[in-house]
């Protein structure tokens, strides 16, 4: 292991839009590079220029709470800093690896959002999150803090070959177990299931189980990408040497694309699967709008319900075309509401995703919205997900793999 202590120009990082996964548009990455070494990380990927190997070499931002706190000072800003969730962790490095037991960067950087009174959203594998319960309870009561944690499977044989470096699942969820006793907000990732091992029926049905066990207020569940070069070659040693039979199988899943995809085919069976097991747990598949509602102006608000219902729809199998709404409604100079009044042709959002944006901005939310978020269980839905078999495969962010942060 190395470590490269480095000092940075910026620390946060500006989303022009918001983003519907971790409603959010503004993270950071305080370290670069990660010790936990996931084997299927797409941190690894040559596009994210993490330098050194990946899993051994970290780079520290060692002055990143002094740039923060000019960065987040509204005494120093022009303009303030729009609404959501400030996002700490994913990227190219966990905010609470092991080596923030040393820095404490991800611990200063919280202290500033206390300081400032901004909502947080953390996600990590690490348990030291543990660390920082108080000072999170002192966020949740001036804005909002919301910790999330992501795991493969529950299965901690699986866990010890593809996630080395992190606590075991079962810890994990005893961590979100504790910030929930403590009235916090969480949300489980349930991503990447790894194909063939930790995507069959047995492991997904448990940890559903363990998620609804441990109150967590929503999940999001999702594919494995594999991109071609350091991650694939990385990932593919580590299954030859633990699991080679399904070699064969990678090669006919994988095949070459640029954004590391598998076959829609494969995305397709694997959301299918998933839906008919999630049916029986009535468990939020997206941060559900009472988390959010509150923290955004009514444009980001429509744009992230849009979002999430194009993804709620695909999951299905279904088409949509409202995440081409979202991203219209996303670049609106002008107010929303002053569109809709003119009645001006809006490009790119349909008559039927109009109707339902009226309906966001006079209600909040919205009926088709609400009933996929939080579905009805039985027969019913599962004839839902049939009737839409036919549907075209998933197209980029609908195999549920959120974007790189």
């Amino acid at each position: 292991m190395s470590v490269q202590e480095i000092r940075a120009k910026s620390i946060l990082i500006k989303r022009k839009h918001i983003d519907s996964w971790f409603v959010s548009r503004y993270g950071m990455n305080l370290y670069r590079g990660c010790l936990h070494n996931c084997t299927y990380c797409d941190g690894r990927a040559e596009g994210y220029y993490v330098q050194g190997e990946f899993g051994r070499d970290v780079q520290v931002k060692i002055n990143a709470p002094e740039i923060l706190r000019r960065e987040l000072d509204p005494a120093h800003r022009r303009k303030p800093l729009k609404g959501g969730y400030f996002f700490l962790g994913g990227g190219v490095g966990d905010s609470h690896q092991p080596l923030e037991e040393t820095y404490r960067l991800s611990h200063q950087a919280l202290e500033l959002m206390a300081e400032f009174a901004y909502p947080v959203q953390i996600l990590t594998k690490s348990t030291l999150v543990r660390r920082d319960l108080e000072l999170l309870e002192r966020i949740n009561r001036q804005s909002r803090a919301l910790v999330c944690c992501s795991i493969s499977s529950m299965d901690d044989r699986i866990s010890r070959i593809y996630e080395p470096g992190v606590p075991s699942p079962a810890e994990r969820l005893e961590t979100l177990k504790m910030f929930k006793a403590r009235g916090i907000a969480c949300g489980l990732f349930l991503l990447p299931v790894i194909p063939f091992l930790t995507d069959t029926k047995e492991l997904i049905e448990k940890a559903l189980q363990a998620a609804v066990g441990a109150e967590v207020d929503y999940l999001i569940f999702g594919g494995m990408t594999l991109k071609q070069g350091r991650q694939s070659s990385y990932f593919l040693d580590a299954l030859s040497r633990h699991h080679a039979g399904f070699l064969a199988e990678y090669g006919r899943i994988y095949r070459g694309d640029h954004w590391g995809r598998a076959t829609g085919e494969y995305y397709r069976r694997l959301n299918e699967r998933f839906w008919r097991i999630a049916a029986n747990y009535n468990l939020p598949l997206r941060m559900p709008p009472e988390l959010f509602a509150d923290l955004l102006d009514e444009k980001d608000r429509v744009v992230v319900i849009l979002d999430q219902l194009d993804y709620l729809l695909r999951l299905r199998g279904k088409t949509s075309a409202y995440g081409s709404a979202a991203r219209a409604v996303a670049r609106l100079a002008a107010p929303l509401r002053e569109q809709l009044r003119t009645g001006r042709s809006l490009a790119g959002i349909s008559g039927k995703a109009r109707a339902l944006i009226g309906e966001i901005l006079a209600t909040g939310t919205a009926a088709e919205y609400e009933r996929l978020l939080r579905y009805s269980t039985g027969a019913a839905a599962l004839r839902s997900f049939s009737s839409a078999r036919s549907a075209p495969p998933p197209f980029p962010g609908s195999d549920g793999v959120p974007p790189r942060r």
